[in-house]
């Protein structure tokens, strides 16, 4: 008789798995279970076996930070919807770093990609909006601009991750950093000032 997949031990054993691979602990079916009341066979219960566990675990950072995403529903300031898509993105790294840093793992298999592309889409959009409302030159491309964003804010997120600095310590210099990078593409330097106050806020709320 096979046994029903449960949440809570799907979720203990991602966790457990994460930690170990960013330590870089050898990891195993019996390493992953050890120290646990749960099994080996719930490894294959939950994901077929430990490609699927790990596979789970780079694909788990991407779907929490797409529902993360999700959530921000649109505003009539597109500008601060950019900014709380990079808060969206260090609330992640602050609050899951092992997923976070394992999300960009290529050595580890990613089962979907809708998940990662959703991400990445979401900013975009929120860029392809802000040119369209005249905050940033018409003739930014957003694709690339995303990229920029996205590059800069991530160093910072993967620094944070890894503890090489603190949130406290990485905050200030990604928030005024930005602000930077929004006048260059365009906007207002106070308008900007104003946007990135207001999407940090509801980015990490």
């Amino acid at each position: 008789m096979s046994r029903k997949p449960r949440p809570e031990v799907r979720d203990l054993l991602i966790e457990r798995a994460a930690g170990m691979l960013a330590r870089r602990e050898p990891i195993s079916l019996r390493s992953v279970v050890a120290g646990t009341d749960v099994s080996t066979m719930a490894v294959y219960t939950h994901f077929d076996g430990m490609p699927g566990l790990l596979g789970t675990v780079r694909q788990e950072g991407f779907t929490r930070l797409a529902a993360r995403l999700s959530a921000l529903t649109p505003s009539d300031d597109a500008v601060s919807d950019v900014a709380a898509a990079g808060a969206a993105y260090a609330e992640s790294a602050r609050q899951s770093p092992e997923l976070y840093s394992l999300m960009f793992d290529g050595s580890l298999p990613l089962p979907d990609s809708e998940a990662a592309d959703a991400t990445f889409g979401h900013l975009i959009e929120a860029i392809t909006r802000a040119v369209a409302a005249g905050r940033f030159d018409s003739s930014l491309d957003p694709v690339e601009f995303a990229n920029e964003v996205w590059m800069f804010g991530h160093g910072a997120c993967m620094l944070v991750a890894n503890e090489v600095v603190t949130f406290e310590q990485a905050e200030p210099i990604v928030t005024s950093g930005l602000v930077r990078l929004y006048t260059a593409a365009g906007d207002e330097p106070a308008a900007a000032t104003r946007s990135v106050e207001i999407g940090w806020k509801r980015g990490r709320s």
